[in-house]
């Protein structure tokens, strides 16, 4: 007999609960066989499978005899092992296949499960497939639907920066990209994913943040907040010139003001370096910084 079969047998007694039992076990361990051959179709039916016998003894009640209830938690605890590891059978069939079978049985885990830490790990895998697959238009909507869920998700919040700068909503843009910034803060690294392609990740997600927060602070002439992570932005960003660009050129004018403002030649001066360093990568700043140099040069000389 199987394990959860002679669990059930101390509770309830040999018949249609054993029965049932040995269902998902043998379910179960088909399914473990069906994920190490990454056979999509069968882990798809498997999986549901598994969900539907686990959901069903989970939803048994609880006895009133406090030995049996211990035999009965433990029971639930493998049970419930064993519904995780039919999101994880989804997921992890999921990564390397065809853009349409990942979508298929992402979506698929999606609606067995929302909450699913997998989906967590899967949504950027997820998002790449349905772009893939010509259903780019698609990714916006399960992004925002996905938040409620995923509040911190890196994923989710970049498409969600993108989306609102894409429809001029720069104060939504805004939030989304504070938004990125803290929760990369605290969040961890996923579990399976090497430490340097993680830290490759995070920089990518902390310099979209950071970036998009400072150049819209500097566009609302937030010259603090624009300095401020316009700054923080520049080590994750040093390696695309356009972003470099346009950073230097918001840190030039965000420098050059705060030094007005406060009557500082240095800040003024320092304004004048960015400007400078703007000027020399090539884009649709560089023309722009060399005169804004040059403006800030000729105010700097008429400050004590």
């Amino acid at each position: 007999m199987s394990r959860s079969g002679m669990i059930l047998a101390l509770l309830l007694g040999v018949g249609v609960a054993v029965a049932a039992a040995d269902d998902l076990d043998s379910t179960y361990q088909s399914l473990q066989e069906a994920t190490a051959k990454k056979d999509p179709e069968l882990v798809k039916k498997l999986a549901a499978q598994c969900v539907a016998l686990a959901r069903k003894e989970e939803s048994t009640p609880v006895p009133t005899d406090k030995d049996e209830q211990e035999v009965w938690k433990s029971h639930i605890a493998y049970v419930k092992e064993v519904e995780g590891y039919a999101e994880y059978a989804l997921y992890a069939t999921a990564v390397g296949v065809e853009p349409a079978v990942t979508v298929d049985l992402i979506s698929t885990l999606e609606a067995q499960n929302p909450k699913s830490k997998y989906l967590d790990q899967g949504y950027g895998t997820y998002f790449v497939a349905l772009a893939k697959t010509g259903a780019e238009a698609k990714v916006p909507q399960v992004a925002e639907k996905a938040l409620a869920n995923f509040p911190d998700n890196p994923d989710l919040l970049l498409v969600m920066i993108n989306t609102a700068l894409s429809h001029k909503q720069t104060d939504r843009a805004l939030t989304y990209a504070n938004r990125m910034v803290g929760a990369m803060g605290k969040r961890s690294k996923p579990e399976g994913v090497a430490a340097a392609d993680w830290e490759r990740q995070k920089s990518a997600f902390l310099g979209r943040g950071y970036f998009v927060a400072g150049v819209i602070n500097a566009e609302k002439s937030r010259f603090v907040d624009a300095d401020r992570n316009l700054r923080a932005a520049l080590p994750f960003i040093k390696g695309d010139q356009a972003m470099t660009g346009e950073a230097f050129f918001h840190l030039g004018v965000a420098n050059y003001q705060l030094g007005k403002m406060t009557n500082s030649k240095a800040k003024v001066l320092e304004g004048a370096k960015f400007s400078d360093d703007a000027s020399k990568i090539t884009g649709p700043y560089a023309h722009q910084a060399y005169l804004n140099s040059m403006a800030m040069k000729s105010d700097a000389e008429k400050m004590r």
